[in-house]
């Protein structure tokens, strides 16, 4: 698969669990928290490969420079949100807005990565852009399997309960 494509596939999956997210009231806590978490380990998975691999093909390109900054500026926003969001109970009004806003965030991210990033990238052509998507799943299997995210995972529930 190509680098360009596993990423829309990630934006297509992050957008649905936001979607299911609209879905639910203030009363569905556990489902809320299960969505919470789990759009919190696709945005962090799907940034850190991409900022290990893809950025680091793409940057050199003409125009890469600057498009991989403002990703990279991006994420850091959405990191922030994510964490903001993962300290709220899910029960609370707010957590509602605040995911809504990190939706908004992250779409805005995904449509200039795959309206702008994408078409620069192609310029590496077919083998590179199928060689990067190689890694990048194996990256991202690696991620999600790891021990790190589970660690987070654990620490962030814990810091909820403190809270």
């Amino acid at each position: 698969m190509k680098a360009t494509e596993l990423l829309k596939k990630d934006h297509t999956a992050v957008k649905k669990l936001f979607a299911e997210f609209a879905k639910t009231t203030t009363r569905a806590q556990k489902k809320r928290q299960k969505l919470i978490d789990k759009i919190a380990t696709e945005l962090d998975v799907h940034s850190q490969i991409e900022e290990e691999i893809f950025y680091p093909a793409v940057q050199p390109l003409a125009e890469g420079q600057r498009l991989v900054s403002e990703a990279k500026d991006e994420h850091q926003e959405v990191k922030n949100l994510v964490a903001e969001v993962q300290g709220m109970d899910p029960s609370e009004d707010g957590v509602t807005a605040k995911v809504r806003e990190l939706r908004e965030a992250v779409l805005h991210h995904a449509t200039e990565e795959e309206h702008e990033m994408f078409p620069v990238a192609e310029r590496l052509g077919k083998e590179e852009i199928a060689s990067l998507g190689e890694q990048m799943a194996e990256r991202k299997q690696e991620l999600l399997q790891g021990a790190i995210p589970r660690m987070k995972r654990a620490v962030k529930k814990g810091a909820r309960k403190v809270a």
